[in-house]
């Protein structure tokens, strides 16, 4: 029998937090969790996340249109706030962090840019250790914020939820990370400009195609705060969404043609990412469960993932379970009795320390573990009932000390089975015809790559 992950049974205090999966053959897998992340999971606090969403709240409004000289409300008060909140980060950070505004220019459109505008997207930037470990990983909420009329640049828009909530996550993660070493860079951003048409974030991916960043993994945080929907008065902060790409945006022809002979619909780089989320959150985050949301995002709405999928990198969206659409894009008002508007007592801070903790367990663990696998492959050329899988150890960065094979059925959603090896070539007793697999590269510590799904071998 398969077993699927939430369901796997902890070993006892003395393996410091090691599960016990399925097994093959008698042989048992184990997975570990890292202490130290774990500590710097319990080191996100909600108290720290609701004085900077406050404090977000604080100038007003940060439509990306509104005052960048007014030196207490506006986005030019908001920007330079968020950078001094990163700077404290950084001051902690041995030299590691820096912190920069980039700023650009986005010319009038007609459309929500009425006139030419310099936005800019306040980054924080965590160097990895290891020179030579090009890899890039980039977590970012929204700073800006809007009322009914998305071209309101003058009205009290708080966006305590939508986006303070997912842009205070981003400024926790950089406090809590900076002290912590990583082989690899950690880029944390609070991109401008997503309101108005995800300029921010465009900019963004741009750059990182431009520079030709080894951007393995994108992370967007956009309402990550409400517990209580209108409507069907639902209250939840024991479910978070994310949403992730099945086919790709940007698809060659040559990805097109392995997806349809393999039937990879659903195992898109972005999709693994959210997998590995859902997994790394039932590690290290009581009370808290990944819900898997099979679409790019929600019904006529769009997020600061989507132009770096435009791009070809993989790239989520983290979002609440459940909306509350009276405080959402709505102006500060209170009508028939029921009060509008986007404020901190709306959201649920607990909620946001467990979202920001999710996303914390999935940083520390990408930019600890080594590469992925290359030129993961599975031999087709027999007839056989078994399944033979070869792939190389990554060229980059630390040798990995073994691998984990992935196995689901064709229908199951998350990996069902993991199992261990050493070497780089292995022959299971299952039929490839009959079920997925995928090879991830895993350290002494138990980090783990992202999966690598393989291609066949003729």
């Amino acid at each position: 029998m398969l077993l699927s992950f939430p369901s796997f049974a902890r070993v006892g205090a003395a393996a410091a937090g090691v599960f016990l999966l399925s097994h093959l053959a008698g042989a048992q897998t184990i997975v570990k969790t890292d202490p130290v992340i774990k500590s710097l999971t319990e080191q996100v606090s909600a108290q720290e996340l609701e004085r900077l969403v406050r404090g977000l709240v604080s100038f007003e409004t940060r439509h990306s249109l509104s005052t960048v000289k007014d030196k207490k409300k506006g986005i030019g008060a908001a920007r330079n706030w968020a950078e001094a909140e990163f700077k404290k980060a950084a001051a902690t950070s041995n030299g590691r962090m820096t912190v920069t505004q980039d700023k650009y220019t986005i010319k009038a459109d007609g459309r929500r840019i009425k006139e030419d505008v310099e936005m800019a997207n306040v980054m924080a930037t965590l160097k990895g250790t290891d020179p030579a470990d090009d890899r890039v990983f980039i977590v970012s909420g929204h700073i800006d914020s809007r009322n009914s009329d998305v071209m309101d640049a003058t009205g009290k828009a708080p966006g305590a939820n939508d986006d303070a909530s997912g842009t205070a996550a981003v400024l926790e993660l950089a406090r809590v990370m900076a002290k912590q070493s990583f082989p690899a860079t950690i880029i944390f951003v609070c991109v401008q400009g997503e309101e108005q048409g995800l300029y921010g974030a465009k900019h963004l991916a741009e750059r990182a195609k431009a520079e030709n960043w080894n951007l393995v993994a994108m992370l967007n945080n956009d309402m990550i705060g409400n517990s209580f929907s209108d409507e069907t008065n639902l209250k939840d902060n024991t479910r978070v969404r994310i949403f992730s790409e099945g086919v790709p945006a940007l698809e060659t022809p040559e990805m097109t043609a392995l997806r349809k002979s393999t039937g990879g619909e659903n195992d898109s780089r972005s999709r693994q990412l959210a997998r590995y989320m859902k997994e790394m959150t039932s590690r290290y985050v009581p009370q808290l469960e990944v819900v898997l949301n099979y679409r790019t995002d929600r019904f006529l709405r769009g997020g600061d993932h989507t132009p770096f999928s435009q791009a070809g990198f993989t790239a989520i969206r983290v979002c609440e379970m459940n909306e509350n659409y009276r405080y959402q894009h709505q102006n500060v008002r209170t009508e028939n009795g029921i009060a509008y508007g986007d404020f901190p007592e709306h959201v649920d801070f607990e909620y946001v320390r467990k979202n920001t903790a999710m996303n914390l367990a999935t940083l520390a663990n990408l930019a600890l573990a080594p590469y992925s696998p290359e030129e993961v492959g599975v031999v087709t050329s027999n007839l056989t009932n078994q399944t033979e899988l070869r792939w190389k150890a990554p060229a980059k960065g630390e040798r990995p000390v073994g691998y984990y094979i992935l196995m689901r059925e064709t229908s199951a959603p998350m990996w069902e089975k993991k199992i261990y090896v050493e070497g780089t070539t292995t022959t299971l007793p299952y039929s490839k015809d009959n079920y997925f697999f995928a090879v991830q590269a895993v350290d002494a510590e138990g980090h783990e790559s992202l999966p690598v799904m393989p291609k066949p071998l003729r």
